[in-house]
């Protein structure tokens, strides 16, 4: 109860009224008004039925159609538009739209509509704009005599118009199954529908297929329709199970990549054919990206060169630029690859479905097949009225005198049906046509002549009974059509097919400079990548006073280098992702430029190679022990950037030293001044990396291990005099 008060104060409070107004479930609110509107745009307007096409789409061409536009010339679109508003009544920029989609020039569709002239844009263009309706002209094209056939033959319902002043068709009988011809999308209100083209010839042999045997499998389907065919070309990129899950369930990215040709003489790439689902402007515009970021620099110039003869992109190269390796780099990049995502959303009796390609098939014959035995049965009554009235005429030619005496001495007009009927025994249509006859043709050839049709006419009444009843006969005429069809439309598939296997995918290290670098660690953490070019200008390195080079190697841009820091942690980077500096630079501070933690610092640097995964880390703790550890324990060589616990925390580490095939000369330096030299091979290996390790260097208490490096990169003089050859080991003053 107190709910309910506060929910009639609010109400009140909002609405200004004293009477409590009373609450509504927004459930309610939103099935009373939201449900309606969303139903609407679903069915109304963005979602295709089984005949391919959207309401606005039916109703243009339609009107063009009782406009006689399908045989006639050619007339101005302004016409057109007005003429279909009496059919759709959302306005004339909306309806011309649409009409551009479909017409020849604009170059949307396979097999288009409209035959058009004048200028309608282009679809891989979205800044060609069309010209104005009063400027163009219109027809149907030939083509659209198999999207109409039977429409005047009763093969589909005839629906009121928006303002009940005429007809329209519900649907459009297609005699092939355009849904899957002619590319569709649509964004309803919590669906969307996205159809891509297939070749008519293809289509047709499927259909074929399914109307002879209904329980033709997918694979069988996929060797007959083996990809969809986009009006721009291009390349579709072939995966079967891709494929297959597009003809199981309707939804999944079709791969296209453009095409394009090398001119040798003018050193330029002229792209011919895009994707269907990019524009040449955002190709264009994603080619400046990758030019102004330095990812290519192998172009001179990008030029639109679209004129009468076609489609044209044209980027011209350096001198010396391998012009495959430059578009794999390209397709990468840009729309040149593109996908089209398929999501085949049909409306199929009223209601959306999500089918694949063999279920839109299956529903498109059992579609046909009502449109075809509507107009069969509109054929057999229009014969069978016939039989019915030359069955009269049957009767008068046995006594014509008596039925023109019959009319010569009737009294009254209104009696002459009523005496024939009687006179004759037929019925009241029979007696009106004979009434009907004129006057020349009451003789006996005329009537014999009429008569003598009645015999074929009965035959054909009874085939056409029998076509009626029988679905097998049904599905072969509707073969027989979709072969002549075939024969007389289809077109070579536009959109040629290449394997994915048999195409070169760009990498990462196509889009960087490679060249020789030295690179540099010193004991503060500064990291340096020099080019050996400039190097050869200046040798001074520039440092941090008290800073010191610990670790130098030579690599090139492509290689990877590997930090292992004095916190247990080690990091793969790629040297391509620093900067090139000059030697009179500090470098990149590189605990900042890794993310490494508050007072964490490197103290080993090594270049990834082949032979590094053979080779073992040498780790020295201050407690003078030390361990050798296979690298193989690290995995180095796969995609982690960062492997924590590289080595035993119990002590903290002096310094990490990489052993190669052969043994190294270690020096090792105590604070209090005294050190050892050793061969690292007196050095246990371990198998773990956690792993302590064994006595090196014997110290007094409270002493520590300092200093720890190769002798060949020794700090201090003469290391060879501190030498042993056992382990443990007493050191020798400095």
């Amino acid at each position: 109860m107190a709910r309910k008060a506060k929910q009639e104060e609010l109400s009140r409070r909002f609405t200004g009224n004293e009477a409590p107004a009373t609450p509504q479930l927004i459930t309610d609110v939103i099935e009373t008004n939201y449900m309606p509107y969303t139903m609407s745009v679903i069915i109304s307007r963005a979602i295709p039925e089984i005949d391919g096409f959207k309401p606005s789409h039916r109703k243009l061409l339609y009107t063009m159609y009782k406009m006689g536009l399908l045989t006639g010339a050619r007339t101005k679109s302004a016409n057109i538009v007005g003429q279909t508003m009496h059919l759709n009544p959302h306005g004339d920029a909306a309806i011309y739209e649409t009409m551009v989609r479909l017409t020849r020039g604009n170059e949307a569709l396979l097999h288009p509509f409209i035959d058009s002239k004048g200028s309608f844009g282009k679809q891989y263009s979205r800044d060609m704009a069309y010209a104005a309706s009063r400027y163009t002209e219109a027809k149907l094209d030939g083509f659209c005599a198999e999207i109409f056939r039977g429409v005047d033959k009763d093969a589909v319902d005839m629906v009121p118009n928006y303002d009940n002043t005429t007809t329209e068709p519900k649907l459009l009988p297609t005699s092939f199954p355009n849904i899957l011809v002619s590319p569709n999308m649509g964004i309803a209100v919590g669906m969307a529908s996205n159809i891509c083209s297939f070749n008519l010839g293809e289509i047709c042999d499927a259909t074929i297929a399914l109307l002879r045997h209904p329980n033709t499998t997918i694979d069988t389907l996929m060797d007959i329709v083996k990809a969809p065919d986009f009006p721009g070309g291009a390349y579709v990129i072939y995966n079967r199970e891709e494929m297959r899950r597009i003809f199981e369930t309707g939804h999944g990215p079709v791969r296209l990549r453009a095409r394009y040709s090398y001119d040798k003489a003018a050193n330029c790439i002229d792209i011919t054919q895009i994707p269907y689902s990019t524009s040449i402007e955002a190709i264009m515009g994603k080619i400046f990206d990758a030019v102004k970021s330095g990812k290519i620099k192998d172009i001179t110039d990008v030029r639109d060169e679209i004129d009468l003869s076609g489609f044209k992109l044209t980027i011209d190269l350096r001198r010396g630029v391998d012009p495959d390796k430059l578009m794999t780099k390209l397709y990468k990049l840009t729309p040149l690859e593109d996908s089209f995502d398929c999501n085949f959303n049909v409306l199929i009796d009223g209601a959306p479905r999500l089918l694949g390609i063999a279920d839109i098939l299956r529903e498109w014959i059992r579609f046909r097949l009502s449109c075809v035995k509507r107009e069969f049965a509109f054929d057999l009554k229009k014969k069978e009225d016939k039989l019915h009235l030359l069955q009269a005429l049957g009767k008068i030619l046995l006594d014509i005198d008596r039925a023109i005496k019959i009319v010569r001495e009737t009294q009254n007009e209104d009696d002459v049906v009523p005496n024939l009927m009687a006179a004759f025994r037929i019925d009241e249509v029979q007696a009106e046509y004979v009434a009907e006859i004129k006057l020349r043709h009451l003789n006996r050839e005329y009537i014999f002549n009429r008569v003598s049709e009645i015999e074929s006419l009965t035959k054909e009444i009874d085939d056409l009974r029998a076509l009626i009843g029988d679905e097998i006969k049904l599905r072969a005429e509707i073969a027989r059509q979709l072969a002549e069809i075939k024969k007389k439309y289809a077109k070579p598939r536009k959109t040629q097919i290449i394997a994915a296997d048999d195409i070169e995918v760009a990498t990462e290290e196509d889009f960087f400079e490679n060249y020789n670098a030295r690179l540099m660690l010193t004991k503060d953490g500064y990291f340096k990548k020099i080019t050996l070019v400039s190097l050869r200008g200046a040798d001074e390195q520039k440092l941090k006073e008290g800073d010191r080079v610990t670790h130098v190697e030579d690599c090139d841009n492509a290689a990877e280098v590997l930090f292992i820091t004095d916190s247990r942690q080690m990091y793969k980077a790629r040297v391509r992702d620093f900067d090139p500096v000059k030697a009179s630079a500090l470098g990149d501070y590189l605990p900042a430029k890794l993310g490494m933690a508050d007072g964490e610092h490197p103290i080993f640097m090594k270049v990834l190679t082949e032979d590094v995964d053979t080779s073992r880390l040498i780790f020295i703790f201050e407690n003078g022990k030390g361990v050798r550890v296979s690298m193989e324990n690290y995995q180095v060589r796969a995609n982690r950037k960062k492997f924590s616990g590289v080595y035993s925390g119990a002590c903290p580490i002096v310094a990490a030293i990489l052993e190669g095939k052969e043994p190294k000369e270690l020096i090792l330096v105590s604070s209090q001044n005294k050190a050892i030299t050793i061969k690292s091979s007196l050095i246990p290996e371990k198998s773990t990396r956690t792993a302590g390790g064994v006595t090196l260097f014997s110290l007094k208490a409270g002493a520590t291990v300092v200093y720890a490096d190769e002798v060949e990169k020794s700090i201090y003089e003469n290391p060879m005099n501190y030498r042993k050859i056992k382990i443990p080991a007493t050191g020798v003053s400095l």
